[in-house]
Formats: C-alpha cells, structure tokens, sequence
C-alpha cells in the first residue's frame, strides 16, 4: 500500500496544532502508520517540520491566491485573506512557535513570497489612502501573522468561536492600521 503523504502531513498538522510537543510514535498513531513508516518517509522531526512548512507555505499561497488581495479595497482584500487563510491558521500557528524555521539565515524563499504579497496588499492600501503611513508594510504583516495565530491558538483551546475567526482578526487589525481623519 503507497503511503498517502498528504494524509500523513494533515494527520500531523492537526496533531501538532493541538499539541505540538508530539513525538514522532504519537504523529505516527494519529496518521495510522507504524513508526518505522513515518522514518520511512521523514528521517525524523526536522524533517516533517520543515514538510509541514512546505504545505504551510503552499496553504497560504492558496489563500492569497484566492483572496485575490490585488483587487478592491485593501481594507476588503485584508477581510477576504483572513477568510481564505482561516482553514490553515491551525498549521500555520503550529509554525509561528517552531523555531527552527527562523533560526539562521535559511528562511525558506516562500515565507520571503508570502511576505512580499501581504506588504504589497498593505502598501497597495497606503498608497491609496486607506492605511495608515507610519506602520510599515512589514510591521503589518507581521501583526497579521500574529493575530492569526492567536487566534488559531484560541479557537482550538475553545476560548474563542471558529466563525469569529475572520471578524476578529481583521477588524483587529484593521482599527489599528485603518487611516482615519484628523479631527
């Protein structure tokens, strides 16, 4: 029987969102496989990680792909990321706390992809008169990746509502970076 490695990659995202201290025995028994299998496939937890990044990073690209954060409003196109982002925001606060991903100069080239998109979403809505000037882009997008996963943590320790996910992260957001007129 083939393993079916997307099964085994969103058997231990979920397991890790939820738990991210789970041994490779435990990330094997949530994906039905036997231990050896998962060696088989990932040499050990470096190795999954860093294929759970690369399906994190191929989530969001989706999510911004779908957003369609070029078109509209900022403000609108920021509300409909945070939509199409909310199914992976599990993952991706999983990978937010994973410091081996930041640590050294190796930061994976789809991270560096995502962050050019969401700035340019955010720089895109400052030219246009809708942000805020004296946040930067980055710090902006920082802030995003933040809120997400807080929120993630939140909605899957059952302290927040998952369909209050979207609203909560980008009016958040959004009253801080949203320009406003001077009285």
């Amino acid at each position: 029987m083939a393993l079916d490695r997307d099964h085994v990659l969103r058997s231990a995202a979920a397991l890790l969102t939820r738990k991210s201290t789970a041994t490779m025995d435990e990330v094997a028994k949530a994906a039905g496989i036997s231990r050896a299998t998962l060696h088989r496939h990932f040499a050990g937890r470096d190795a999954l990680v860093r294929a759970l990044e690369q399906l994190g990073i191929a989530e969001c690209e989706g999510a911004l792909d779908r957003a369609r954060p070029e078109e509209g409003p900022a403000a609108e196109a920021v509300r409909r990321l945070v939509r199409e982002i909310q199914p992976a925001a599990g993952l991706l606060s999983f990978l937010y706390g994973e410091n081996q991903l930041w640590e050294g100069d190796g930061l994976h080239e789809g991270w560096q992809r995502l962050d050019a998109r969401i700035g340019a979403l955010f720089q895109r809505g400052q030219r246009a008169g809708e942000f805020r000037i004296d946040l930067s882009p980055v710090w902006l997008t920082e802030a995003l990746y933040g809120l997400i996963a807080s929120c993630a943590w939140a909605t899957l320790d059952g302290r927040v509502a998952s369909r209050d996910f979207p609203t909560m992260i980008a009016e958040l957001l959004l009253g801080g970076a949203l320009r406003r007129e001077e009285p």
